[in-house]
């Protein structure tokens, strides 16, 4: 029992810092993917002076958010006139708290033997799935979570007294209303496939190939399904061109507008760290999660029998490592996307998810079903 305590007390510390370090580094990131597709320099002002020299460590504007954090939090924490107290105060950590949340059921690695790592002496042959809570119902927790994060930017509108701040309540929640029945569409599409809502499951039926030569990942599977779920999962995040809620050159801020120092900083926070909850969502899903093609628990078991036996260990340190390293680079993807397409008009994008991605996603729904049908009858 007490072993079973440590190890996910260790998931949850590192599941934290982990994505505490992801919302830091994607500050970053933006930053300087929005400077190089514009032909700037980007952030490299804030540097760390080594004491007693003149030798300044720039490392190419890495400072610049913890620059930023050490601002909001020394901020003067203003507050409108007229607002109610606990609402106004509630809201940021109701944005905050369900984003990270989410990450509890996505699995970041494959089974953990800790006997083998450190002796059975006190671990005996006790073996643990990588993730923090292993759920049957993963993937329905993380729908819950990710629809309550936008509680928090509608208590944040309408506790502030303000209309600016009301109206981007108002964007967001219809916008998540409409976005989130076509999230949810794409997802279906795949547990006729998978047949399980259990993350593990799904993550442990894409580690085969296709035609010889494809990986079974989803984004094979249901590749206008992953098209879909990007999309509307980037609405969900509110990011341009979905960003309405807060469109600064309309409602200033949206619905954070009366807010500042660290209540501001968790609701910037939150938006940062949930690109990288969309993309280890998305990982997880349509790329494999942590696996690679051939790869199993014990090595690559490549086709002609050749194998590559590897430690368990290693085993663990590559799984992980290949499922961040996936996760970046679809987080690269968000951002470049955030900053390639214009703003839509608020009619646009409402128009967008009810007359062109839901049709298209019902379409999907519909073949998948047809096809999923044909083949377990062809089987039978």
């Amino acid at each position: 029992m007490i072993q079973d305590l440590v190890v996910h007390g260790v998931f949850i510390v590192y599941s934290v810092l982990v994505l505490m370090t992801c919302g830091l580094l994607l500050t970053w990131v933006e930053r300087k993917q929005a400077a190089i597709m514009s032909d700037r320099i980007g952030a490299n002002r804030a540097y760390l002076r080594l004491p007693f020299t003149q030798v300044k460590l720039v490392w190419w504007g890495l400072f610049h958010g913890l620059a930023d954090g050490a601002k909001m939090l020394l901020k003067e924490d203003f507050r409108p006139d007229s607002h109610d107290r606990l609402a106004y105060a509630l809201a940021p950590w109701v944005a905050f708290v369900p984003v990270l949340l989410v990450f509890a059921v996505v699995p970041f690695g494959g089974t953990l033997v800790p006997g083998e790592l450190f002796g059975s002496a006190w671990f005996g042959d006790r073996s643990y799935q990588m993730q923090v809570a292993r759920l049957d119902a993963g993937l329905l927790v993380v729908f819950a979570f990710g629809g309550l994060a936008v509680l928090g930017t509608l208590l944040a509108g309408w506790s502030s007294n303000n209309k600016f701040s009301l109206l981007g309540a108002v964007r967001a929640g219809s916008q998540l209303i409409s976005y989130e029945l076509v999230l949810a569409l794409t997802v279906v599409g795949l547990l006729f496939i998978y047949g399980t809502v259990d993350l593990v499951d799904i993550v442990g039926q894409q580690s085969g190939i296709l035609l010889g030569f494809l990986p079974a990942w989803g984004l094979f599977l249901q590749p206008l399904g992953a098209l879909l779920f990007v999309v509307a999962a980037q609405a969900e995040n509110q990011r341009i061109p979905f960003d309405l809620p807060e469109a600064e050159s309309e409602l200033v801020s949206g619905y954070f507008t009366e807010y500042s120092a660290m209540k501001m900083g968790l609701f910037m926070f939150a938006h940062f760290i949930e690109i990288a909850i969309v993309a280890a969502v998305f990982t997880t899903l349509f790329l494999g999660g942590y696996n690679l093609p051939y790869m199993g628990d014990d090595g690559f078991h490549f086709p002609g029998g050749f194998t590559v036996e590897m430690s368990h260990g290693l085993v663990v340190a590559l799984q992980v490592l290949v499922f961040w390293l996936k996760v970046f680079i679809m987080c690269g993807f968000l951002i470049l996307v955030r900053w390639s397409l214009p703003r839509f008009r608020y009619d646009q994008l409402l128009g967008f998810a009810w007359r062109f991605l839901l049709p298209l996603a019902l379409a999907n729904l519909v073949v998948t079903v047809v096809v999923v049908g044909l083949l377990d009858g062809v089987g039978a």
